[in-house]
């Protein structure tokens, strides 16, 4: 198979996350982020994320995440981190800002200020976050990708 042959994986639309009752991880996400609820219903609901979001599902599994984990983008870590602090959720060890929520996804926090990915101004419009900065080795890693706003 030749690369023109194949689809290009483009992004990420959402990140699906089972949980144990979807009443207490509303509570439990929406204590530590401004949420903004896309849809519910009886055994799932969905948290926007700007232009894409998170799925919350009920299920019956209490599998705790090791390795497997996600990268949830934030403007403010400091906040989050003290959110987590007055809910008595323990932190991961380690430099960043990781935990596990009450049904053991392992959620790991990434600053908006240190990645390469880029919203559209539109979309931080949107979300009310305005012009969102980017330190210098986030801007030198998205111009050498090709990817610096025109």
């Amino acid at each position: 198979m030749t690369a023109e042959s194949k689809a290009r994986a483009v992004g990420i639309n959402h990140v699906a996350l089972e949980v144990g009752d979807i009443d207490a991880a509303l509570d439990f996400y929406g204590r530590i982020f401004d949420l903004t609820l896309r849809g519910r219903g009886e055994t799932s609901a969905f948290i926007d994320l700007g232009d894409q979001f998170i799925a919350l599902f009920q299920g019956e599994s209490d599998a705790k995440d090791v390795g497997r984990h996600f990268g949830l983008v934030v403007d403010d870590p400091a906040k989050v981190r003290s959110a987590l602090e007055e809910m008595g959720v323990e932190l991961l060890p380690g430099p960043g800002i990781d935990f596990l929520d009450p049904w053991g996804n392992y959620v790991q926090l990434v600053s908006y200020d240190k990645i390469q990915f880029m919203k559209t101004p539109a979309v931080l419009r949107a979300m009310g976050l305005g012009d969102l900065g980017k330190t210098a080795a986030a801007r030198r890693e998205i111009a050498e990708k090709g990817f610096a706003p025109d």
